[in-house]
């Protein structure tokens, strides 16, 4: 099981936007260098990128939730 890490503190998206769909959803394969997410810090969107190629398991951190480095925001399997 991999973790996909929070580069930088700041507030956690699992979607581009509003009413968007979410980048990944369980079950979906993953790529090394797939965005999985984005973090917002002082109105800058940052995309999280998965390191490891995958099936993603679920997220680990909530929609617009404010998170810390290093902090685990979504498990891959495989």
């Amino acid at each position: 099981m991999a973790q996909v890490l929070s580069p930088v503190p700041g507030t956690f998206y699992t979607q581009a936007a509003p009413g968007e769909p979410q980048f990944k959803q369980p079950g979906d394969s993953v790529a090394a260098g797939d965005v999985i997410g984005l973090i917002e810090v002082m109105k800058t969107f940052i995309e999280v990128k998965a390191e490891t190629s995958g099936t993603f398991k679920e997220f680990l951190a909530e929609d617009g939730a404010a998170i810390n480095a290093g902090q685990p925001l979504a498990e891959l399997e495989g």
